[in-house]
């Protein structure tokens, strides 16, 4: 057999199960040493529930957070192209997805994801404090949970960010990708307390973020913060309770009722 990671041969008695393939000792003791302790604490106490449980590619580079961050990224250098005009053509406000509103505004609801990769442009600290703390958040979430469960938690979270806004400010022009990050956060919080994490340092950061969206002079979609934040406790949640393969269509079922709840919850300007 050959290693996955360096294509070296290795030996029946000598290799490793990976996600794909299998891999020789010596880049086994490179994975573990790159894992973060949260990792670690996650492999131990979840690794021997099987490959379907969450930690199916743990210690697995995340590759999603970072392509995440490269497609960010790259949209915000577009933005920086006056001619483009890409803000307007993909931030988020309440109008793009009620017909009804009193403001002629085209229905496009795909606005309600694409404002998660356009950021101010006045401000650089805006992308970089999201991109910092999605490469945080990202490098312990993803290898727990799976790069496609992982990328299911960040749309869906900015997802919930979306329709928290036109549900509370529907006239308020938001982007960013904060409530995605607030989802992360709230999965962590959530999960953490499942695997009997230490939640302390996640608490305090999360209650300063949320505090500075109220104070006065500090220009931020509390309600995407929010919205984003319940919505990725809410899919933590269902990841930790069913994450036995046997559990897997329950899962994909709860996660899906999530979506076509918040997408019906749009409807609720419309009735009013």
């Amino acid at each position: 057999m050959l290693c996955q990671r360096c294509l070296r041969t290795i030996c029946a008695e000598c290799q490793t199960p990976a996600a794909v393939g299998v891999i020789c000792p010596e880049c086994m003791r490179d994975q573990q040493r790159a894992q973060t302790p949260a990792q670690r604490t996650a492999q131990r106490r979840w690794g021997a529930r099987g490959a379907g449980s969450l930690a199916a590619v743990r210690g697995g580079r995340p590759l999603v957070t970072y392509w995440l961050i490269g497609i960010t990224v790259a949209v915000y250098v577009l933005q920086l192209i006056p001619a483009l005009n890409l803000t307007s053509w993909l931030l988020f406000a309440g109008p793009y997805v009620d017909p009804t509103s009193l403001i002629n505004a085209p229905f496009q609801p795909w606005r309600l994801l694409t404002a998660a990769f356009v950021h101010s442009i006045g401000s650089f600290w805006h992308i970089l404090l999201n991109m910092l703390a999605l490469w945080m958040l990202g490098r312990t979430l993803e290898p727990l949970l799976g790069r496609v469960r992982f990328l299911a938690l960040y749309l869906i979270s900015a997802l919930g960010g979306s329709v928290a806004v036109a549900l509370i400010a529907p006239y308020q022009p938001v982007v960013g990708a904060s409530g995605a990050v607030f989802g992360l956060l709230g999965a962590l919080l959530v999960i953490g307390r499942h695997l009997g994490a230490n939640l302390t340092g996640i608490v305090i950061v999360l209650g300063i973020n949320l505090l500075i969206g109220f104070i006065p002079g500090f220009q931020i979609a509390w309600q995407a913060h929010l919205g984003g934040l319940a919505i990725g406790a809410l899919i933590g949640f269902i990841y930790a309770r069913t994450r036995r393969r046997e559990q897997r269509g329950a899962q994909i079922g709860l996660v899906a009722l999530t979506v076509a709840g918040l997408l019906a919850l749009l409807l609720v300007p419309v009735l009013t």
